[in-house]
């Protein structure tokens, strides 16, 4: 008997139920897998794959995260076949709305009462980065935070926080204290030698402006380190 090899079948032959614009309108945008959210973003797939298999091939090469595909660049996508500069574009614009969305959605002067406040509200600004950031949160005597400013942004490994700009943002902003924050495109939370000798020395700097360090939070991934949580501050 003769091996069987499945045969290609476009997504124009395929059941309206499967397919995924049908579906979306006729189940709701909450019953398609991200591959088939992907596969209407791309359009169309090549001579021999379907767009949503396409689109499980990319995000195979994500891991299936959502995040690491969006540190993804246009020159990166573009290196998958079938995947064209225009179909790289619709990509990286859909997810980098996405992180705006999540920004957006944050009440206004949102209370920190745990460390898990200023990650949920620092992690729509650092998450899909490819590079890293630091930012302090601004926080009120009753713990709000009424804003944000970023530092610095650098390289993969590293970026330098100047402590003059830092408190020059807080004493601006006439607040008692802040969270300072910066993203480890790696991954990896642990807090490098740099780190914690740069919170030690705001903390302390601090203390002499009556500016009280209340955290140090690392995003990586879709988790956080906590300076606080940790005992380090």
């Amino acid at each position: 008997m003769k091996d069987y090899k499945p045969t290609y079948i476009s997504i124009k032959n395929w059941a309206d139920d499967d397919k995924p614009r049908e579906k979306l309108i006729s189940k709701g945008r909450g019953s398609l897998s991200d591959a088939e959210l992907i596969a209407i973003l791309i359009g169309s797939g090549t001579k021999t794959k379907s767009a949503v298999e396409l689109a499980k091939e990319i995000l195979a090469h994500n891991n299936n995260n959502l995040v690491e595909l969006g540190r993804q660049s246009v020159k990166e996508l573009t290196q998958f076949k079938g995947i064209g500069e225009a179909k790289a574009i619709s990509i990286v614009a859909a997810l980098e709305l996405s992180r705006r969305r999540r920004g957006q959605e944050q009440p206004t002067k949102p209370k920190v009462s745990s460390s898990k406040d200023a990650f949920e509200f620092i992690f729509p600004f650092l998450s899909d980065l490819n590079h890293e950031q630091f930012w302090i949160l601004l926080i009120s005597q009753s713990n709000h935070i009424i804003g944000k400013k970023q530092i610095s942004s650098g390289g993969v490994t590293g970026t330098v926080a100047d402590a003059k700009l830092i408190f020059k943002a807080a004493l601006e902003a006439t607040v008692p204290n802040i969270i300072l924050c910066h993203n480890h495109p790696s991954g990896n939370l642990r807090p490098s030698q740099a780190d914690i000798s740069l919170t030690k020395k705001i903390t302390e700097g601090g203390k002499n402006l009556d500016i009280h360090v209340l955290d140090h939070v690392i995003v990586g991934g879709e988790g956080y380190y906590s300076f606080a949580d940790e005992g380090m501050l």
